[in-house]
C-alpha cells in the first residue's frame, strides 16, 4: 500500500528526513515513531504530495505523489494533530465541501456522516461554526471527513489529540474495522503508549533516521541490552535514556 525508499529531505542545512525506508501492507496498521523534531511531519507531507523528497522514491498503491498528488489523496485519508478546518464553516458545510471534491454519492456519504458522528456522540455538532466548536469536536469532524470515502490508506498525524477516553476507544474500533476491510493505517506519533497498543509494526526515527523497525514484541527482544519493556528499547534508541537519569538526579538534589 505504502512503499518509501531511501527517502531523504533537507531544510537549508538541516536534514529532516535522512535515507528513510519502509513499507506499510494492506490490512497493517504501521507506526512512525520518535521525539518530537524527528522528521514525522516532514515524511508524512512527502507521502501526500505537500513536499517532494530531495533524494528517493515514494508510491502509494503504485502512484509516484510527486508526479500525480491528485491521485494519491483520491485514495488517502488524512488526519493531522490540529483540525485544519475553516472556522466560519459549520461541520455541515465541511462535509459536504468533502462530499463533493470526492466526487461521492450524496446518499452513500451522508449515511456514512451520520453513523460516524453518531458513534461519536457528535450528531449535534451539523450546524455549529467551526469556530464554536472544542478540540476534540473539531478532531471528530476531520476524522469523520478523512474516512467519509473509504480510503485504501489512512494517514495520522497524532490524531487522538483532544478526543475523550470514549472517543479514543471508538476510534480504534473503526482502524480495527479499516484493516479488516484490507485498508491500511501510517500511524504518526511521538506517544509510545500509543504505538504500543494500535500499531502491528513500528519505525523509530530520530534526526530523520530509522533506528529500528519491527512489531512491539520483535523491538523488545531485539534491542541489545533492552529490558523488557518497549520505554527501554525507545529511549536507548534515540538516546535518551541517559538524559533522563541526569534529570531525575537534578530534581532528587533539588528537592532535598
Amino acid at each position: 500500500m505504502l512503499t518509501v525508499e531511501n527517502v531523504s529531505r533537507s531544510y537549508g542545512e538541516l536534514k529532516a528526513v535522512d535515507d528513510l525506508s519502509f513499507r506499510v501492507e494492506p490490512g497493517e496498521i504501521f507506526g512512525l515513531l520518535g521525539p518530537n523534531g524527528s522528521g514525522k511531519t516532514t515524511t508524512v507531507k512527502m507521502i501526500l504530495g505537500m513536499l517532494d523528497p530531495d533524494a528517493g522514491s515514494i508510491l502509494v498503491n503504485g502512484i509516484n505523489p510527486r508526479g500525480d498528488s491528485r491521485g494519491v489523496k483520491s485514495i488517502v485519508g488524512y488526519v493531522s494533530e490540529e483540525a485544519i478546518l475553516y472556522s466560519s464553516m459549520t461541520a455541515r458545510d465541511v462535509f459536504e465541501l468533502v462530499v463533493s471534491v470526492r466526487s461521492l454519492d450524496q446518499d452513500v456519504a451522508n449515511d456514512r456522516i451520520h453513523r460516524y458522528l453518531g458513534a461519536f456522540d457528535a450528531g449535534d455538532i451539523l450546524e455549529k461554526p467551526m469556530a464554536t466548536l472544542t478540540r476534540g469536536q473539531r478532531q471528530k469532524i476531520e476524522i469523520v471527513a478523512a474516512l467519509v470515502h473509504r480510503p485504501g490508506l489512512l494517514i495520522l498525524d497524532e490524531p487522538l489529540s483532544g478526543l475523550d477516553a470514549k472517543s479514543v476507544r471508538v476510534f480504534k474500533e473503526i482502524l480495527s474495522l479499516h484493516t479488516e476491510r484490507g485498508g491500511a493505517v501510517l500511524f504518526s506519533t511521538h506517544i509510545l503508549e500509543v504505538a504500543e497498543q494500535l500499531c502491528d509494526r513500528i519505525c523509530v526515527i530520530a534526526a530523520g533516521k530509522r533506528l529500528a523497525i519491527g512489531s512491539p514484541a520483535e523491538l523488545r527482544d531485539g534491542a541489545s541490552g533492552a529490558g523488557s519493556r518497549l520505554e527501554d528499547v525507545f529511549l536507548r534508541l534515540t538516546d535518551q535514556e541517559g538524559s533522563i537519569g541526569d534529570i531525575v538526579a537534578g530534581l532528587r538534589e533539588a528537592d532535598r
